[in-house]
């Protein structure tokens, strides 16, 4: 095997693939890369078993075809520390893999090809193309919500659900829940599947360009995401999602509309005093008033106060802080819709002007 390409073009299929790769595993293959050269192409591969990423690069001049493995930290971490568009040399020499750079010279240890895992052929049974900006935008407005190793494994990723013309992202880690949708030209059939977590955010790295399109296949154990320059390929979790629609809170009619950009900002002010491990906040609301005031145990205070759009009862109620400024940072409109229904029930928060996401805060004690 032997080949010569630009710096740069080698190091972001390095940097792509090596994201799926475990560090820490019982088999030492894991924590290599796959490296496979044809006439006028170079594939790299990394694998956890769990995630595949395979990366592509195009190949010029003399090349000799080949396959074999390398330490993908090692391999990372050389290329990256060569000059921006310097001309690197890479050649297979029995069990080692030669990388020439000007007059720096790396021997890297290889391991047999053959050996490297193999994710098995599968038949999809959905399968779709949007652009990387709508699919980026779904998950942006979701995937903050999942549960990290929540013993309940299939909270940890994110549903997405299929149909008709609909994708709908859905994520929750018991505490709170984000929903959000898209409408697509395609017409799918109904099917849920979770994305692990690590799934999901591979499937985030892939994104380059909001117009450029990405195809997504879906099977009964895996999910394919197909861009120009990558392949991820998912397991998925094998669970059943929570039925999301029972958690929508119903009937509420008190109703706050508020700017969502000062809102976001007087919460960021409360959240300096509240409590570092509760992380709660108290809100008051009276007519056309909102209050935020937050404690912690040095009996430090903290108090915002702005106007707002609001026709109802006084009503107090407190939330983890958090959890409101992640929804505050993932919606993108000018004014913020709160449903509220009582202190002790949860909130619904949406878009003011758009309908297609909607998030659900459970109610602290305080």
């Amino acid at each position: 095997m032997k080949f010569t390409i630009n710096r740069d073009s080698l190091l972001k299929p390095i940097q792509l693939v090596s994201g799926a790769v475990e560090r820490r595993h019982n088999l030492p293959i894991l924590s290599n890369i796959l490296v496979e050269v044809s006439t006028d192409q170079l594939k790299l591969t990394g694998t956890d078993l769990e995630v595949e990423l395979v990366g592509h690069a195009s190949l010029e001049g003399d090349v000799v075809e080949g396959r074999t493995t390398v330490p993908a930290k090692k391999f990372l971490d050389i290329i990256r520390s060569l000059p921006d568009n310097a001309e690197v040399k890479v050649e297979q020499q029995e069990n080692r893999l030669l990388i020439r750079c000007g007059r720096s010279r790396f021997s890297l240890a290889t391991l047999p090809a053959e050996e490297y895992p193999n994710v098995d052929d599968w038949n999809p049974s959905i399968e779709f193309t949007i652009t990387q900006g709508t699919l980026k935008s779904l998950i942006d407005a979701t995937q903050f919500s999942m549960a990290n190793q929540d013993v309940r494994y299939y909270l940890n990723g994110l549903l997405l659900e299929t149909e008709g013309n609909t994708l709908r992202a859905v994520a929750t880690d018991g505490h709170r829940l984000a929903l959000s949708y898209r409408l697509i030209e395609a017409s799918l059939p109904e099917k849920q599947v979770i994305v692990p977590r690590k799934g999901v955010i591979e499937l985030s790295r892939l994104f380059e360009s909001e117009d450029a399109s990405i195809h997504i296949a879906i099977g009964e154990n895996s999910i394919r995401a197909v861009t120009e320059q990558a392949t991820l390929t998912s397991k998925l979790v094998d669970g059943r999602f929570p039925d999301y629609r029972r958690v929508l809170p119903k009937g509420g009619d008190k109703v706050v509309v508020a700017d969502r950009e000062w809102l976001r900002q007087c919460l960021l002010r409360a959240s300096i005093l509240s409590n570092e491990k509760f992380r709660g906040v108290r809100v008051q609301l009276e007519s056309d008033i909102l209050k935020i005031t937050a404690n912690n145990p040095e009996q430090e205070e903290a108090e915002e106060i702005m106007d707002v759009d609001y026709q109802n009862t006084d009503l107090e109620i407190g939330f983890n802080v958090s959890y409101l400024l992640d929804v505050m940072n993932s919606l993108p409109s000018k004014d913020v819709r709160i449903t509220l229904i009582d202190g002790n029930s949860s909130a619904l928060i949406e878009n003011h002007d758009q309908e297609d996401s909607m998030y659900v805060v459970m109610p602290m004690r305080l």
